[in-house]
């Protein structure tokens, strides 16, 4: 199994930073790109940021310039610099992992997500 451990979620007042992290551990994998993505109550689940293995970081229009994803792969783990919050910031902030795993003789590329940490901004 894998598992992905988030943390770093907080209340802030805008204006404020967070650091989020994400930490994958378990089976044997290895990590293709993680990120970030973010969900509020009668919203579908958005993408707010990514990053390759070799490092390439894609961002949201909404937090470009405000966010900063970067990645620690001897550690297995992400991490979402968040300054200049805002109250349209708040959510639930779910890591995402695409990582290669063995099934049998191949190679299984798939999809795992952490739990969830809440990111409350207040006005």
């Amino acid at each position: 199994q894998v598992q992905l451990v988030e943390s770093g979620g907080g209340l802030v007042q805008a204006g404020g930073s967070l650091r989020l992290s994400c930490a994958a551990s378990g089976s044997p994998f290895s990590i293709n790109a993680m990120g970030w993505y973010r969900q509020t109550p009668g919203k579908q689940r958005e993408l707010v940021a990514t990053i390759t293995s070799g490092g390439t970081t894609n961002y949201a229009d909404s937090v470009k310039g405000r966010f900063t994803i970067s990645g620690d792969n001897a550690k297995n783990t992400v991490y979402l610099q968040m300054n200049s919050l805002k109250p349209e910031d708040t959510g639930v902030y779910y890591c995402n992992a695409d990582l290669t795993t063995s099934r049998g003789s191949l190679g299984y590329r798939g999809s795992y997500w952490g739990q969830g940490t809440q990111v409350t901004v207040s006005a």
